[in-house]
């Protein structure tokens, strides 16, 4: 009954878009390595929770199209999303900054080819399960963007905000460095953007939402596949609205984890608590969303911090197998006169009108960066999103580089790069996303 009142209470208004959904069930068929963890030692024993690609299709008057994907998986590395974006773009004429590829972030997804592959020591055979299902999904993605045009019809976009109660920063600062646990003071970003999707009969199509919070609410002990707290946040808002789409988009949240964590209660819980924010933000005051689509996409270099041969032979002889892996491929890299000096970076832009502009951004990205974007555009109605088209490791602030601990040094064995970054590697992103703006027409 409440939902038919929402709906019989939206007004009947000209739409200003076209705009259509598309689902996938990307779940894996067989067993496979779930990536995240470093302490899983085996494949998955089963499924929990079916895992999802989703796509949102938009067209405005003048016919300007852009894709908007997410996936409950850990991240799309950039071979993956390079292979996608070609096959989008020969099938449906989508150019690259048309197809934003955003991801949960889920700990209890699929490991993907070339996605912090040193993390794990893999068998010839399960290396090949995994090479065969990232190649059915990316057929799977390019499917779901078809199926998104295919459903466009006559479409009107509100926005609204609502507050997230579970992230916490996880960095605390201790007299012998930063270390992983709970930081009520650290900073996070609560804020959960709602873009509702509708029919100009007023009828729900679906909703795209975000939240900037580390999707690991569920433990490295865990082996059944599931999308965690963005998984049941889905699943519990369309259980709710059964004709709407539900999509999670990860924001800014590489430095903050769900509070509590660590079982699968908990991990229902936040999803719910997620789900009943978005469905009070859409029952409240929303604004409209009018004006042209516009979108941009461009890389920057992101140097390392300078290294040397003989730091990596040093490495390879430390008793930490991650350590030592890393060093293999960082002395391959030598050898091939090609030492890692450097990161390509992803920063893409959509812009609707005056009304909303989304800033995606590649890696694992701190806080900070969403935080600083909208001290920086304050005129701006904004959505930083990271995880988006390249998952490559951490992108720390100059501050957490500073600090030190996980974001800024040790996740980088996992990831197989060369070490932290140089300093200048806020100032690098920051510039592209000027770049970035300034091609989207910014408000100054």
């Amino acid at each position: 009954m409440k939902s038919l009142l929402f709906l019989l209470a939206l007004p009947l208004l000209a739409a200003d878009y076209k705009a259509g959904f598309g689902r996938i069930d990307i779940t894996p068929a067989q067993s496979i390595y779930l990536s995240g963890y470093a302490a899983r030692k085996k494949p998955s024993d089963g499924v929990l929770q079916k895992i999802w690609a989703k796509a949102l299709a938009i067209e405005d008057n003048k016919g300007n199209r852009v894709v908007i994907v997410t996936t409950d998986l850990i991240g799309l590395p950039r071979t993956l999303a390079d292979q996608i974006g070609a096959e989008v773009e020969k099938r449906y004429r989508l150019r690259r900054n048309q197809l934003l590829l955003n991801s949960s972030h889920t700990h209890s997804g699929p490991v993907l080819r070339d996605n912090l592959m040193t993390m794990f020591d893999l068998t010839p055979e399960q290396k090949r399960t995994i090479t065969n299902y990232s190649q059915t999904l990316a057929r799977q993605i390019a499917d779901v963007v078809g199926a998104a045009l295919g459903n466009m019809q006559a479409a009107r976009l509100d926005l609204g905000h609502g507050t997230g109660s579970f992230a916490v920063n996880r960095r605390v600062l201790t007299p012998t460095g930063v270390k992983g646990g709970v930081n009520p003071a650290g900073p996070v970003d609560q804020d959960v953007p709602v873009l509702r999707v509708a029919g100009v009969n007023g009828q729900l199509l679906g909703v795209l939402f975000g939240y900037a919070c580390h999707n690991t609410t569920l433990g490295g002990d865990l082996y059944k596949i599931n999308g965690d707290y963005a998984g049941f946040a889905q699943a519990n808002f369309e259980a709710a609205h059964p004709n709407a789409t539900a999509m999670f988009m990860l924001l800014c949240g590489a430095d903050a984890n769900p509070n509590p964590r660590s079982t699968v209660a908990l991990a229902e819980q936040h999803g719910a608590s997620l789900a009943k924010e978005v469905t009070r933000v859409l029952a409240g005051k929303l604004t409209p969303v009018t004006g042209h689509l516009r979108s941009a996409f461009h890389t920057a270099e992101l140097a390392f911090a300078p290294h040397t041969r003989e730091t990596f032979e040093a490495e390879s002889k430390e008793s930490n197998w991650f350590k030592q892996q890393r060093a293999a491929e960082m002395l391959a890299a030598y050898d091939r006169r090609a030492p890692v000096r450097s990161v390509t970076y992803p920063v893409q832009g959509i812009r609707l009108g005056k009304s909303l502009t989304l800033v995606a951004l590649g890696g694992e990205v701190v806080v900070d960066y969403n935080l600083r974007l909208k001290r920086e555009f304050p005129g701006e109605e904004l959505i930083v999103a990271g995880y988006s088209n390249d998952v490559m490791c951490y992108i720390p602030s100059l501050r957490v580089l500073k600090e030190g601990g996980y974001e800024a040094n040790d996740s980088m064995i996992y990831y197989g790069q060369p070490g932290p970054f140089a300093e200048d590697v806020e100032d690098r992103v920051m510039q592209m996303v000027y770049k970035v703006m300034d091609r989207l027409g910014r408000k100054r």
